[in-house]
């Protein structure tokens, strides 16, 4: 038994394997716990075999376990498996799927992500959930206003300082409960601004138990040089570059990614 190729159905306990030989005829089907897969791997499989899984959550992870014991790994996005699924769906079935779309001589692949690269993505997830924090922060405060007869300016940084104001203005029809609640409000705000503020100059502090995004500011930093030979190629700033970094892990995946799209 020779295995050359190797489909696996990641999940959250159960993995499920397809193995065929360099013939594509079936050589291994097997389910196995979350702590022992990889060893079934290592003993049935030798080095240099190719192993695919579906892009999704956590596939990175055991993409980099799988290639620091030798393997070449592949990662295809769900819906290039889809049409390699044979009968009704189950994780036997998207196995042997995977196993399938992977020999394909046309199919599309997926970068593995580094650990670094995953760090910087998670900057740039963070921030962007904290700016629509903030917009909606900012949007619910224009509109509770907006029932007193008072109209919000233009801009976060204008509303900010429009709040103190308001709050000290005993003459602008606004309750004392209102008041007790726009307070919280404005604060929330505040919150919002300091936070996304660590998050994007990297300065000391901490959120929610996350360690210093100070540590995280460094990992982008040690990619810096390969942003800056991205970054020409790229139309926006730093942060483009960087966002680019995250989801590409060379030159070359970035020429196939610019066509195809991100793959997650």
């Amino acid at each position: 038994m020779n295995i050359t190729r190797v489909g696996v159905d990641i999940a959250k306990s159960v993995f499920h394997v397809h193995g065929v030989d360099r013939h594509d005829q079936v050589q291994w089907r097997g389910k196995y716990s979350r702590g022992k897969w990889l060893d079934a791997i290592a003993k049935r499989v030798p080095e240099g075999a190719e192993i695919g899984m579906e892009a999704c959550a956590s596939s990175h992870h055991w993409a980099r376990e799988l290639q620091a014991r030798g393997y070449r790994v592949k990662l295809i996005a769900a819906q290039f498996v889809k049409p390699y699924v044979k009968s009704n769906k189950n994780d036997r079935v998207d196995a042997e799927a995977i196993c399938e779309a992977m020999g394909r001589p046309n199919m599309r692949f997926v970068a593995v992500k580094t650990v670094e690269q995953q760090d910087v993505q998670a900057v740039h997830r963070i921030r962007s959930e904290l700016v629509q924090q903030r917009t909606a922060k900012a949007n619910q405060i224009r509109g509770l206003i907006g029932e007193y007869g008072l109209v919000a300016p233009t801009g976060i940084g204008q509303l900010r300082a429009a709040l103190p104001r308001w709050l000290e203005d005993a003459e602008n029809g606004l309750t004392d409960d209102f008041r007790v609640l726009l307070a919280g409000l404005a604060e929330d705000l505040r919150h919002l601004g300091e936070v996304g503020a660590v998050v994007v100059t990297g300065g000391r502090g901490e959120y929610r138990g996350v360690a210093s995004f100070q540590q995280v500011m460094e990992h982008i930093r040690q990619v810096q040089e390969q942003a800056a030979a991205l970054s020409e190629r790229v139309d926006g700033e730093a942060d483009a570059s960087s966002t680019v970094v995250a989801n590409t892990s060379s030159t070359t995946d970035f020429d196939a990614q610019a066509d195809e799209g991100e793959q997650r």
